[in-house]
Order: structure tokens, then C-alpha cells, then sequence
């Protein structure tokens, strides 16, 4: 598996319009795409900086409000950072050599993700409780 870069961390917060303008009013940030993601049952809003190839912020949000059980319960338990986002090359292949050993993985195939791409998450006791996404790069 070859990673290319980091490409967003995301932060998990009740509402985006207010998060984008807290966020915004202390950090010279970007607003970039913003979209419903519906395979994942959330609103996403991406904070760029001035050279948007680097990583960014996502700001994400349950949406339609109680559909999205797993990210309404992390909100409210601990709410803040959701996961990290690694671009990778070959994201299927990546996730067959992860299955191969034996890394617990949430999706065994890539789906569709915000910005068009295809992304895949590994589950958070591969990596100590962090929720990993990994990002096709190819896109």
C-alpha cells in the first residue's frame, strides 16, 4: 500500500453552518465543497487552506437528524475529532493487503465518499481506537 498524503481529518460537530463560521473567525480557511454524502447519512463541509493540494478539514454532520445512529452517538458521547484521511494509491488493492493481514476493516470494498471519491474505513481497534478513512488518490 502506498500512501500519497494525509488528506483531511475530520471533525465531527452538530451543525455545520455555525462550526464553518467559528472555524473561519479564527483561521484564515477556505470554504471549499460542501455536500450531502448520502451512503454515509452526513453533510460535509471542507475548510482548505490557501494551497488547497494540502490537507484539509471536514467538517461533518449527521444528516437527516436521527438516521445516522453510529455518528449521533459519537456526537454525543465525545463529539470533536471523528477520524484521519490517508489518500492512498489503488485504494482496492490497499484494502485487500490490509484483509490479507488480518487488520480489522469496516469496508472490504471502497464506496462512494464526499468530492467523488471512493473511500474505505478500517476499523478503529486496527489503530487503538482511532477511526481511519482511507481516500482513492486517483481522483
Amino acid at each position: 500500500m502506498k500512501i500519497v498524503r494525509i488528506d483531511h481529518v475530520a471533525l465531527c460537530v452538530p451543525e455545520l453552518d455555525s462550526a464553518i463560521s467559528s472555524w473561519q473567525s479564527v483561521l484564515p480557511l477556505l470554504l471549499g465543497p460542501r455536500e450531502y454524502v448520502p451512503t454515509q447519512l452526513t453533510e460535509a463541509a471542507f475548510l482548505l487552506t490557501p494551497a488547497e493540494a494540502d490537507a484539509c478539514v471536514e467538517l461533518i454532520a449527521p444528516l437527516p437528524r436521527g438516521q445516522n445512529v453510529g455518528l449521533e452517538k459519537f456526537l454525543e458521547k465525545r463529539g470533536g475529532l471523528h477520524h484521519i484521511a490517508f489518500a492512498v494509491e489503488d485504494i482496492a488493492g490497499a484494502l485487500c493487503e490490509l484483509a490479507e493481514r488480518g487488520v480489522p476493516l469496516i469496508d472490504k470494498v471502497p464506496r462512494p465518499g464526499a468530492r467523488g471519491h471512493q473511500v474505505a474505513f478500517l476499523h478503529p481497534k486496527a489503530l487503538g481506537g482511532v477511526l481511519v478513512e482511507l481516500v482513492s488518490a486517483d481522483h
